[in-house]
């Protein structure tokens, strides 16, 4: 097995209230020596390029049609003339921040895709976005879930759960039927498994969310990169 996971952290200051903050976000890219996918592009294409180097970028996927997710997706996407894929409902996202241009490829649940020796499955999972999808790679024991599922739980836009019920039914019965061990691998945030999160699921459904302090903090980068966006979702956006 060639195949490997290496991430690049991307940055930006915005402007929330009057007040700068620095926000981080994660970029996935998965291949090997000669050929590589790249997971929710955000910010900085020269960075995100020069850690692919000399390989060909086969397929550009982002999870959510979100500025965070896809804000480098053509300029990584053009140089190797990849394909960018992206659930269609997440389409009207997606024109926020690319006017002129749609993606390549209207992800579906159980779709496939294949680089080096592994493939990725793509599992819807909304919530944060009504096209919100996460990537499994079984051989890896790694699962790309962009805002659905983060370090420190659900992810948020804006500070806010769009649809937090749609959530924690995508968390429940698609990301925490994966073994415990299963690195999730998050669009914000550290590496965790799925072992270290589902004991707290429970509390998640019993309203632990929404009773504790949501207020991000002034110091220190955003885990919440949707922020800068302004985007208000929804859920019957097609």
């Amino acid at each position: 097995m060639t195949a490997r996971i290496e991430r690049v952290v991307t940055e930006g200051v915005v402007d929330i209230d009057g007040t700068e903050h620095k926000v981080e976000n994660n970029t996935w890219i998965l291949g090997d020596d000669e050929e590589v996918i790249v997971i929710d592009p955000a910010r900085d294409a020269e960075k995100i390029l020069e850690q692919v180097g000399e390989r060909e970028v086969l397929a550009v996927i982002c999870t959510a049609g979100l500025p965070d997710h896809v804000s480098a997706a053509i300029e990584v996407a053009s140089r190797d003339e990849a394909v960018v894929a992206l659930h269609p409902k997440d389409k009207p996202l997606w024109r926020e921040t690319w006017r002129e241009t749609w993606p390549d490829i209207d992800m579906e649940d159980d779709g496939i895709f294949g680089v080096a020796d592994v493939q990725l499955d793509v599992m819807e999972t909304p919530g944060v976005t009504p096209g919100g999808v996460s990537l499994y790679c079984e051989v890896l024991g790694a699962v790309f879930t962009g805002k659905a599922l983060q370090a420190d739980g659900p992810g948020k836009i804006g500070g806010e759960y769009p649809a937090l019920a749609d959530q924690l039914t995508s968390i429940g019965g698609r990301l925490f039927t994966l073994p415990g061990d299963t690195r999730v691998l998050a669009v914000h945030g550290d590496e965790v498994t799925i072992g270290d999160l589902e004991p707290h699921f429970d509390d998640w459904v019993s309203g632990s969310l929404t009773r504790v302090d949501t207020e991000v903090p002034v110091e220190g980068p955003l885990t919440d990169g949707t922020r800068i966006s302004g985007v208000r979702l929804s859920q019957d956006d097609d």
